[in-house]
């Protein structure tokens, strides 16, 4: 089964570039001075009152001009409206930075306030800042949404942007909503529209059935890629988002393969001798780190992503698995027990300079380097397999969670949620869950089967 292809999606920084005279004549019916209705251009109501208390960022069903048939989740493009607010809602509740209130919880607003926010109203509820937009459908059966973003208080726009989507891609439109407000109001770096891949799982614990799959980065639009005839493994996004490498069995022999994405094919980068870990991308997208089991000592090898020869970076006794790269490229992360211990160790590119980073008890596992280069996540095994963070010297520890068994911790694009996948005590029902960096907002993903192994992908293009 093939991705979406990317290049269906039309996006621009400005309506009014790109949403042609649909965007220009909702403007011209705004007064130059952008006077303002009054609290009376707010209708319907309010389920619950305490909704309203702390609202932060208020979130209405985006409405259209009017209903257009149309093939998106909902039947139409009212329906369609409704539904790409309650997803901007749910990326910027499960967050942990604001406090939204979504669609299902505030009045309906007209197609022409999209534009011209009754702001009265708004300041009445305490809401602070206002998410409003359209939908609508056109001849060619794209769909064509429009995001602002405004601050109640002062009532003033601070920033819009637009959106042409084969209906399919309907909540890429929302994501890219969320992304654009995300990042004003943040100053972060977005990170709603990208894709996660994992491994999803079936069948009993003894003849398990490992397939890679992939989903949005809220768990929607789930997709399987293989088929489950060979066993998958330890997914990994290229840092182009056009290809993905993973591990894989077939009649018991590892190979590591690289998936495009645009083209569905995939193609052998090496195929190994031993039992193999753990593909890792560079940073440039050159080469793929791996880790490989012969006659007792597991080594880390660099192979270039096309295949080729590999190149071994450890020799020393024992085990060294993982390898991530820093974000510049000039540092690997990984896990030895050359010390006795189970630990996170940091390496030059080249494999020289070794050493250890991890000294707080207990033993240490799976590090990954954030995409900011200022931390490392790693899985910490004390008692309980927990999510831990570091910064790259080993200081500053942190656990994020606390539960019976958390593991193999990726990073958001933006490096400030976690995402892991957790094991159930007594089932052993495995799941992929997030956390933020306070360690207090944890979400699972629904997925149809168990999951494991997550990898986070960058923004898409």
């Amino acid at each position: 089964m093939k991705l979406i292809k990317r290049q269906g999606f039309a996006f621009a920084a400005l309506l009014a570039s790109c949403l042609g005279s649909a965007a220009l004549a909702q403007q011209q019916a705004i007064p130059a001075s952008n006077a303002a209705p009054d609290a009376g251009g707010l209708t319907g109501s309010v389920t619950d009152d305490s909704a309203w208390r702390d609202l932060g960022i208020a979130i209405p069903a985006f409405p259209t001009d009017r209903s257009v048939a149309t093939a998106a989740d909902g039947g139409n493009t009212e329906a369609l409206g409704r539904n790409l607010a309650r997803v901007v809602f749910g990326d910027l509740k499960n967050n942990g930075l604001f406090k939204p209130t979504g669609p299902d919880a505030l009045p309906a607003i007209q197609y022409g306030e999209v534009a011209a926010p009754a702001f009265a109203g708004w300041r009445s509820r305490s809401a602070e800042m206002l998410v409003q937009g359209f939908v609508k459908g056109a001849a060619d059966g794209h769909i064509t949404v429009g995001c602002y973003l405004y601050d109640v208080a002062l009532g003033k726009e601070l920033m819009r942007q637009g959106y042409v989507v084969r209906p399919e891609e309907w909540r890429r439109a929302a994501h890219k909503c969320s992304d654009m407000v995300y990042a004003r109001l943040s100053g972060e770096s977005p990170f709603f529209d990208s894709k996660i891949a994992y491994i999803a799982e079936t069948g009993p614990k003894d003849h398990r059935r490992k397939q890679l799959a992939i989903m949005d980065s809220d768990g929607a639009n789930h997709r399987f890629i293989t088929n489950g005839q060979t066993t998958a493994l330890t997914p990994r996004y290229s840092p182009n988002y056009r290809q993905i490498a993973y591990l894989s069995y077939l009649d018991g022999r590892p190979r590591i393969y690289v998936y495009d994405i645009g083209s569905g094919q995939q193609h052998l980068v090496t195929a190994t001798k031993g039992p193999t870990f753990a593909p890792r991308w560079s940073p440039d997208g050159k080469f793929i780190l791996y880790s490989m089991a012969i006659a007792g000592n597991t080594d880390i090898y660099r192979v270039p992503a096309t295949g080729g020869e590999s190149r071994r970076l450890t020799n020393t006794p024992g085990i060294n698995i993982g390898g991530s790269y820093s974000p510049d490229g000039s540092k690997i992360v990984f896990e030895s027990d050359r010390g006795g211990s189970q630990q996170v160790y940091v390496m030059n590119a080249d494999g020289s300079g070794a050493h250890r980073i991890s000294f707080h008890g207990g033993r240490a596992a799976t590090p990954e380097w954030s995409p900011r280069g200022d931390q490392i996540a790693f899985t910490c095994i004390c008692g309980n397999l927990r999510v831990a963070v570091m910064d790259p010297q080993g200081h500053n520890l942190r656990y994020l969670t606390d539960s019976w068994q958390d593991e193999a911790p990726t990073w958001s694009p933006n490096g400030r949620i976690i995402q892991f996948f957790r094991t159930e005590k007594g089932s052993g029902h495995t799941s992929i869950w997030q956390v933020d960096l306070t360690g207090r907002n944890e979400r699972r993903l629904k997925t149809p089967v168990d999951a494991s192994d997550p990898a986070w992908g960058p923004v898409l293009p």
